[in-house]
Parts: structure tokens; sequence; C-alpha cells
């Protein structure tokens, strides 16, 4: 746009106030009305005006339209000869007023704002967004990945290892094209070294030999690598045993001291509507040598 159409544009004392007020605060049309108090009409046809001669530009979010005003020359030369004080009096109002509304709306939803959020954006942003903080030229093994719920989200390249066709093929169709090896944990089908992060997702309470799992994950990670397990924390739960096949009643730290050195231990958070029993993340590295 010229500078005439700009010059012309902001020859009306009502449009200059609009660049003034854009300049500082980005606003949608109902607001810039509020603050110089004429009808929004009024508002509207003098930023048509401003949008044709590029010094203001609208931004949609969602159904809302806000305005802002471009860096501008023009306006660098004239803005310490104009003031419009009951304008800035006005316009702090209406900033004090987004905050206390804004305030108030989480505090009418914090109680539920876990459920607002899911039901809005769901839940599956979770893992990539944590998953986006391991380094990119990491090796990952999901180990025992089942239908590759886990392994979905894993950066390209990881492997996922099951003893069961069924699963790998599962897995094959939720994830194509990944490194998917038929294995037991107690004889993985890797290469010494060859991965950086080892994960056991809810795998481990099926395993009746845990210290040929840990000597298997102790081979074939390198030697700073990690493996990171998720399971069940100890519990009285003895129908498991019967009705899923399970070797182990959950974990205690003490109980999985099998040549790995614990890095950290943590309890999850309970989930209200979980039936089972609670859950723990755990972090273990080989001893330094």
């Amino acid at each position: 746009m010229t500078i005439e159409k700009q010059l012309q544009a902001m020859a009306d004392q009502t449009r200059l106030r609009m660049v003034g007020l854009l300049m500082r605060e980005e606003l949608q049309v109902g607001e810039v009305a509020r603050v110089l108090q004429l009808p929004q009409s009024t508002v509207s046809r003098h930023i048509k005006r401003l949008v044709e001669s590029g010094l203001v530009q609208r931004r949609t979010q969602g159904a809302a339209t806000w305005l802002h005003a471009r860096p501008s020359a023009l306006w660098d030369a004239v803005k310490g000869q104009v003031s419009f004080p009951e304008d800035d009096r006005r316009l702090k109002a209406i900033v004090a007023q987004r905050q206390m509304d804004s305030r108030e709306f989480f505090g009418r939803h914090a109680e539920h704002w876990d459920a607002l959020r899911q039901e809005l954006f769901g839940s599956s942003y979770l893992m990539p967004m944590l998953l986006a903080m391991l380094p990119p030229e990491q090796r990952v093994a999901d180990l025992g990945c089942g239908t590759g719920a886990v392994l979905q989200w894993l950066p390209e390249g990881s492997i996922g290892v099951d003893r069961e066709e069924a699963m790998l093929d599962a897995a094959g169709k939720r994830v194509p094209g990944a490194d998917l090896r038929l294995g037991s944990l107690e004889d993985l089908p890797l290469e010494a070294g060859e991965v950086d992060v080892a994960l056991c997702a809810l795998v481990l309470h099926h395993v009746p030999d845990l210290q040929a799992v840990f000597a298997e994950v102790a081979r074939v990670l390198r030697p700073d690598g990690r493996l990171v397990v998720l399971d069940m924390v100890a519990h009285d739960r003895t129908a498991y045993r019967q009705t899923m096949g399970h070797k182990h009643l959950g974990f205690s730290p003490g109980g999985l001291d099998l040549g790995l050195e614990c890095q950290n231990w943590r309890e999850l958070p309970a989930e209200p509507d979980a039936q089972g029993p609670g859950l723990f993340v755990a972090v273990f590295s080989p001893p330094a040598s």
C-alpha cells in the first residue's frame, strides 16, 4: 500500500485513535467500540478503511476476529504528537477485565478442567508430547510391544518385540513399516548394545524369570542406555494368577534389584475410575563399569 493511502486513512482522527489502540493491544471490534465509545457499525466502517490501507490486519481465531496494527513508519512519525488519555484509560480497563474473565473461567472449571480438556482435545496428544523429549538419534525397543499401543508413538526406527505372532500382526497394522521382531524377553532378537532405551510397559508381571530378562536387557543396552518399566505396584489380588496368568503380584522397588541400577522409582497418581492396582514407573541403567 502507498504512503498516500495510509496518510488518507489516518487523516481522520477516529482512525488515528484506532491505530494508536491497535499498536498497543490486539482487540476485537466490540472492544475498540467500547474504548472509543462509538457504535460498532461506525467502528467497522473505519476498520475496513484501515485494513484496505494496510495499516491494520485481521486475525481469525474460531468465531472471533482480532485486529492489530502493523508496524508503520508513518505511525512512528506521528505517535509522539498525539495523545488520547481517555482512550488509554478505557483500554487498560478492558485489558484488566479480560484478565478477570480469564481467572473467573479457570476458577469455575478448575475442578473438572481435565475432563473439559479431554472433551475438547482427547488424550492421545500426551504420549507424543512426552516422547518428543527423546533425542531423535536414540534407538528405542518396546519389549513386549503387544498390538503397538506404545510403539505407534515412538520415534521412527524403533523396534517392537513380542513372542506372539498375532500381537505382531496387529502391531504391523497399527504401525505400518515398523521394525517388528518375534522373540521372548528372555532371549531378545536384538544385537548387543543395539538400543539406547528399552521399554517394558505392563509386561514384567507375566514373566517367570525376571533375572534372565534383566540380563538380556543389560546385553542389548548401550553403556549409557536405560530400561523404563511401567507396571503394577505390589498388591494382594491373588486371583490375577488364575484369571490373567500373572506370575507376579506387582512389584516393590527391592523386588526388581536384578543387576541393573534403579535410577528413579515413582508411583503414579491413582486414576479415579481405574479398577486395577496402582502403577509405577521406574528407570534402570546398566551398572557403571
